[in-house]
């Protein structure tokens, strides 16, 4: 499939301050794609050079073929829905929604009758009248989506979309924009610090860090292999486990630093003697240590239940996490197995922290 947006060596410096460092990245058309990380990871600002609200400082960038570099947003031909929905506060639902396309000269019979399809699709027929002010959070946040569809752009971009609303309405929100991406065959980026966001919506999930992208491919792919600690420890909710470790003189079984040391098989051969980090993900811990060939009794100092899951906290440094689901637990302040498969264990280099 061919490439809707095209970003090569794109650096972008705020003074002394490099905020992308080389960025290469290709968003197939069609695709839904997430920009996640932390705070500071440089993922709104290429948003906003995608957008043409900053201005890069090297490289280059494509939209549909063509070279954006330079050229003003409003010749971009893309959409973008910010966080804070940016509605006019004086005009309707229909207003807001015909705006853009009678300053390009639509006749008002022409955007009247988009402003309807659009707002069929998207849930609003019946809000038509209102303003911003009388709406919920999230028919507001589907008025901002709705005046970006009715342009019919060559991409949607997302500006943390969802940050505003209550739980319930994020989860419900999610599948909306799913949906709709889906109906329209649109190309969309998304930007969110939330992991579950990312990985429950998009096809194609990119982590930046310090202005780099550490990683990207499939959700389940960084899930399963990721190539560094800091990707294993971003995505996936709670947390991966992460444990140091010395290789034994075998190659193949290692001892961890942790409680009374013990001695673990690693599953696969790793250069003796070599400082490691083991990762292991809560959810594949259990407290059934039959079939399990690592079985760890550790203390445990705190259960914390959901009802459909427990989040058990060992009292060691480092303390793991074990989601356990079901209520058969163990007791607070008692000890308990922590069993897993040496086939589920993550190896890193304690110093690159690079997958080994």
């Amino acid at each position: 499939m061919t490439a809707q947006i095209e970003l090569s060596g794109v650096n972008k410096f705020y003074g002394a301050y490099h905020a992308l460092k080389n960025i290469d990245l290709e968003i197939r058309k069609g695709s839904f794609t997430a920009l996640v990380g932390p705070s500071g990871c440089g993922k709104s600002t290429l948003l906003r050079s995608l957008a043409g609200l900053e201005a890069i400082s090297t490289g280059e960038m494509k939209i549909a073929g063509a070279a954006m570099n330079g050229v003003p947003p409003r010749k971009r031909d893309v959409a973008m829905v910010f966080q804070s929905y940016a509605l006019y506060p004086h005009m309707t639902v229909e207003q807001n929604l015909t705006y853009s396309l009678r300053i390009r000269g639509a006749s008002k019979a022409e955007a009247k009758k988009a402003a309807e399809a659009v707002a069929e699709t998207t849930g609003l027929a019946g809000l038509m009248g209102r303003y911003p002010r009388e709406l919920s959070g999230g028919q507001r946040q589907r008025v901002a989506m709705s005046r970006a569809i009715i342009r019919n752009p060559k991409a949607f971009l997302f500006d943390e979309p969802l940050s505003n609303l209550d739980a319930a309405l994020r989860v419900h929100m999610r599948k909306e924009i799913r949906a709709l991406h889906d109906r329209l065959g649109a190309t969309s980026v998304y930007v969110t610090h939330d992991q579950i966001e990312a990985m429950t919506m998009a096809d194609h999930v990119v982590v930046m860090r310090g202005g780099v992208i550490e990683q990207q491919g499939d959700p389940l792919s960084l899930y399963d292999r990721p190539v560094n600690r800091f990707v294993a420890g971003f995505i996936g909710s709670p947390a991966m486990n992460f444990v140091p470790a010395v290789v034994g003189e075998d190659g193949r079984s290692a001892t961890l630093k942790i409680a009374d040391n013990p001695k673990i098989p690693l599953g696969r051969e790793v250069q003796p003697g070599h400082e490691i980090i083991v990762g292991i993900r809560p959810e594949q811990i259990d407290i059934a240590a039959e079939g399990k060939a690592i079985v760890l009794n550790l203390p445990v100092a705190s259960v914390e239940s959901t009802g459909s899951a427990s989040y058990v906290t060992t009292a060691t440094d480092p303390e793991l996490v074990m989601v356990q689901s079901g209520r058969t637990v163990p007791a607070a302040s008692g000890t308990a197995a922590f069993a897993f498969l040496p086939e589920n264990l993550h190896l890193f280099d304690a110093r690159s922290e690079l997958r080994i």
